[in-house]
């Protein structure tokens, strides 16, 4: 049984998180992000699941295969709540599904991923 996310131990307090980048929806955020306060260093955007996912799907770039198959270890996000905790990822947020980002040497800026396919992450 997955952990309730109000449980989470956030590095944000709701009261924290200002309108950054609204209006994009539903995402995909890592505990890594969220609770351990890692910046995005890999994002990749999909068709959605359903009317309100974005597609968007973020990780810190630490998470092993095994870390990615819990389902305690991520949950869903308003977007504008993960551009809070990184709002590097701001400009990017209006690609096409099918695109991915990664930061350079895991810390730098981010690059477009060419040969990214959904499932490889």
């Amino acid at each position: 049984m997955a952990t309730d996310p109000a449980q989470k131990p956030f590095r944000l307090r709701p009261d924290q998180i200002k309108d950054v980048a609204v209006g994009y929806g539903a995402c995909i955020a890592t505990d890594m992000i969220t609770c351990e306060g890692r910046k995005v260093a890999f994002m990749y955007r999909e068709e959605g699941d359903h009317e309100d996912d974005s597609g968007w799907r973020f990780m810190s770039g630490h998470e092993s295969d095994e870390y990615m198959n819990d389902p305690d270890n991520h949950a869903a996000y308003d977007v504008n709540t993960i551009a809070n905790y990184d709002p590097d990822i701001i400009p990017f947020l209006d690609a096409e599904p099918g695109s991915a980002f990664e930061r350079e040497n895991g810390d730098g800026g981010f690059v477009e991923v060419e040969d990214f396919e959904p499932g490889e992450e």
